[in-house]
């Protein structure tokens, strides 16, 4: 299922991004100052992309804003960053903001507003493709190098009717937190007896670079 992104800031990390994005099916509408940078895009490229500040009301909403799924904030500047992240988030309910932060020592600014980041390094735009593509919505949090999820399990599509949630601990090295039954009888903290079935709603804990293996088991 294709979702509504929008992307900020079309310099190496943002063009990288948008290109993957949009190869993977999804509406890819990306935003920079300098009308230049969308040379970096290519012919290829199939979204959209806007002259403008990220901030700014009026961009947001002609990049359409209202029906964005997930926003990454990806310039140069954490404080811009930061400023499109709140806005995206506070002003438009977007439902997942990611925002690349470039200088470490911001990163107690980034926790404590409760915005998502990546650290600017040379797999920025890697890690931020992961978050976006283990599930538009399903993102709560970052701790380090892993992800804490909420999903409905897929299991139809791994031709299952149930699995054992230390199996699936196991096979693919998460930590299950809690879960609730599909059928809204009840939640509880998972132990080796525990059995899941399809459409449980799950909370885990999953590392960075097992988010792609992981994401056939997150229903769509």
């Amino acid at each position: 299922m294709s979702s509504n992104i929008i992307i900020v800031g079309c310099g190496r990390v943002g063009s990288q991004l948008a290109i993957t994005l949009s190869e993977s099916g999804n509406n890819v509408c990306i935003i920079d100052r300098d009308a230049k940078a969308f040379s970096k895009l290519g012919q290829g490229f199939n979204g959209s992309s806007i002259e403008g500040v990220g901030f700014d009301e009026s961009t947001l909403t002609r990049a359409g804003i209202e029906e964005c799924d997930c926003l990454a904030a990806v310039t140069n500047l954490d404080n811009a960053n930061l400023m499109i992240a709140e806005v995206a988030s506070r002003l438009h309910s977007v439902p997942q903001v990611i925002a690349r932060l470039s200088n470490p020592d911001h990163e107690r600014t980034y926790e404590q507003l409760g915005i998502d980041y990546v650290c600017g390094t040379s797999l920025v735009a890697e890690e931020i493709f992961a978050k976006i593509s283990s599930g538009i919505g399903f993102h709560i949090d970052t701790f380090g190098e892993y992800e804490l999820l909420r999903f409905s399990l897929n299991l139809k599509d791994n031709d299952m009717e149930s699995i054992r949630a230390s199996q699936l601990e196991k096979a693919h090295d998460i930590r299950l937190i809690t879960f609730a039954r599909a059928d809204g009888s009840g939640s509880s903290i998972p132990d080796e007896d525990s059995v899941l079935t399809h459409g449980d709603s799950v909370v885990a804990c999953v590392r960075h670079e097992l988010l792609p293996s992981f994401s056939r088991w997150i229903q769509s």
